[in-house]
């Protein structure tokens, strides 16, 4: 008996939860290429994800060229180029108060950086000043990469309301409400 009601509870747990997710999508116009658009849960945390996504420096480029993750990512930066590579940031989400210079290391070798703060965190190295690349922090594990049209989706979000922001490398970034229930859309235009 123990059994069936754990069993039967379960499977209601599991319905209830899933009915009250779904996915906010829209397009993100007015500029060219991929863009990030993430969501904010004001005033709630979420555990810090598990996996460690890697940023390399390889053909003298930052790659990918533009990561998302959520706040509180260990992020790790690998050399892959058989020249030296130096990492740093002049701000994280414009706060000149957050840069941070994780040094210059030879090839095959790795550093790891943890992400609390949320924002838009431009990469640099000192070594090849050419060298440029993003790391957009979200500060919820709501987010998503749109395609080269513009178009995305993130999956699993609660119902709620939410700010959802939009951003793109050289544009304005833009935020507006979103509220969610079973579903969502967001569409925004950019401009430079």
């Amino acid at each position: 008996m123990k059994k069936a009601f754990f069993t039967s509870f379960l499977v209601v747990s599991i319905c209830a939860a899933t009915a009250f997710a779904g996915n906010v999508t829209g397009k993100v116009s007015g500029v060219s290429g991929k863009s990030v658009v993430y969501l904010d849960a004001a005033g709630k945390t979420f555990p810090a994800p598990t996996a460690s996504p890697v940023m390399d420096q390889k053909g003298l480029l930052f790659a990918p060229h533009v990561m998302v993750v959520q706040a509180g990512t260990t992020v790790q930066f690998l050399n892959s180029d058989s020249v030296q590579h130096n990492v740093f940031w002049p701000s994280v989400g414009g706060d000149k108060k957050a840069t941070h210079n994780l040094g210059t290391w030879p090839k095959g070798e790795k550093k790891a950086f943890k992400f609390d703060k949320p924002g838009v965190v431009p990469l640099l190295c000192n070594v090849h000043p050419e060298m440029g690349g993003y790391i957009v922090v979200s500060p919820s594990p709501y987010f998503a990469e749109t395609d080269d049209s513009g178009n995305y989706t993130i999956e699993n979000v609660p119902d709620g309301t939410y700010t959802a922001t939009a951003w793109h490398e050289g544009a304005k970034p833009a935020n507006k409400p979103a509220t969610v229930s079973g579903s969502g859309k967001v569409d925004f235009t950019l401009s430079k």
